[in-house]
């Protein structure tokens, strides 16, 4: 069993999230496709496309999304919106789909609200996947529209002692603009997005908007081959080496629904030892992982959920517990200073007007130019449109 260096697996990683030098317009399905970016907070895909496609602008991601709708937005691993080549639905969708006995992603916390309904989670998901067609010729404006409107269009459906109980206020949330419905609804949106019936439309002004993945892109979701095992093959290129609950605390699901899908490539696999963890990495994988060229890109200004933050063994990139907690928080997370792989700080950006100020920590071990951080600095702000006021070092 080989033993693998987290060096090497930092310019390894650089190398397979397409951060190791600049890459073109036209390397955008593979860069996309290389495993989704996360598109929460909203506007979490655009920085991490612009840091490695320098020369793609708002509108040219907009255009991607919205006009050649050759990028898709949805409900894809933990339940998050990410972003991902229409042509590879299969993977980031249908592989995602829950097989029985295995609980759905995201569904979790609906517990509540089956208890108050005393209905059990399949019913309502029937129930709910049947009025999902008529969404294919609609357009709703806002998650809480959503919600409310598939919430409605089921109560027909409910058995007559529970539609009272399905418009109470919800137990999550705002009870003033939500159903116990509507609650139930927004956990469900997540199994029906797995099964190709809604994804995010355009975006008006702030709201995104939702409708039929049909009546988006004018066909049905197509599965082709066996897409868990394509989910996989990205999981484990990308975040290799990893393990099963690597993977399924990435995919966010149960630990039966990861080793199942994890079966399907156990032929194409191999183990490693990393600081003595037995580690898993795609056996084609292995000529590059022990001999990945050094990258040309030294430094990084890296958004807070940019997707080469996602692996399982932060202390390949970051070997400080104290800082851990302070890169990856519950709710915000700040964003981070790469130096040949290696998180060497923190950064965050406030807009003033129509000016951008930016602030950046620097611990002792950082090795890079600030010149080469303003370059960066700079070039963010002229993505965001917004002129670079300043951009401040902290001690």
């Amino acid at each position: 069993m080989d033993n693998i260096s987290k060096e090497q697996i930092r310019q390894f990683h650089l190398h397979t999230h397409h951060l190791d030098t600049w890459y073109q317009k036209a390397d955008v399905g593979g860069i996309a496709g290389a495993c989704g970016f996360q598109n929460s907070p909203p506007g979490a895909w655009e920085i991490a496309l612009h840091n490695r496609i320098p020369d793609c602008k708002q509108d040219d991601m907009k255009q991607l999304l919205e006009g050649e709708k050759t990028l898709l937005q949805a409900w894809s691993f933990r339940g998050a919106p990410v972003v991902f080549p229409t042509s590879e639905s299969d993977a980031f969708l249908s592989a995602l789909v829950a097989k029985q006995n295995e609980p759905w992603i995201y569904t979790q916390g609906i517990q509540l609200a089956l208890d108050f309904l005393q209905m059990p989670l399949g019913e309502l998901l029937l129930l709910l996947t049947q009025v999902m067609p008529k969404l294919d010729g609609e357009v709703l404006k806002s998650k809480t529209a959503l919600d409310q409107t598939l919430a409605e269009w089921v109560l027909p459906l409910l058995p007559n002692d529970k539609r009272d109980l399905w418009n109470k206020p919800s137990m999550y949330g705002n009870p003033e603009k939500q159903t116990v419905g509507g609650a139930v609804v927004s956990f469900l949106l997540r199994p029906c997005a797995f099964m190709g019936l809604v994804v995010f439309g355009k975006r008006e002004g702030i709201s995104p908007t939702f409708t039929a993945y049909k009546h988006w892109l004018g066909h049905s979701l197509e599965v082709k081959g066996v897409p868990e095992q394509k989910l996989a093959r990205k999981y484990l290129h990308c975040f290799g080496p990893a393990s099963i609950g690597g993977f399924a605390d990435w995919l966010g699901c149960s630990s039966a629904q990861a080793e199942r899908i994890w079966q399907t490539v156990i032929e194409e696999i191999e183990p490693v030892n990393l600081a003595g963890k037995k580690r898993y990495i795609l056996s084609d994988d292995k000529e590059l992982l022990l001999s990945t060229p050094q990258a040309e890109r030294k430094v990084h200004l890296l958004g807070g959920h940019d997707p080469y933050l996602g692996l399982q063994d932060r202390a390949v990139i970051l070997d400080h517990k104290a800082r851990q907690k302070q890169i990856w928080q519950t709710v915000s997370n700040p964003g981070a200073v790469l130096w040949q792989g290696e998180i060497v700080g923190m950064w965050k950006a406030k807009k003033r007007g129509k000016g951008l100020e930016i602030e950046v920590a620097l611990w002792d071990d950082a090795k890079m130019s600030k010149r080469d951080i303003r370059d960066l600095g700079d070039g963010y702000a002229l993505f965001q449109q917004l002129k670079l006021n300043k951009i401040t070092f902290l001690a």
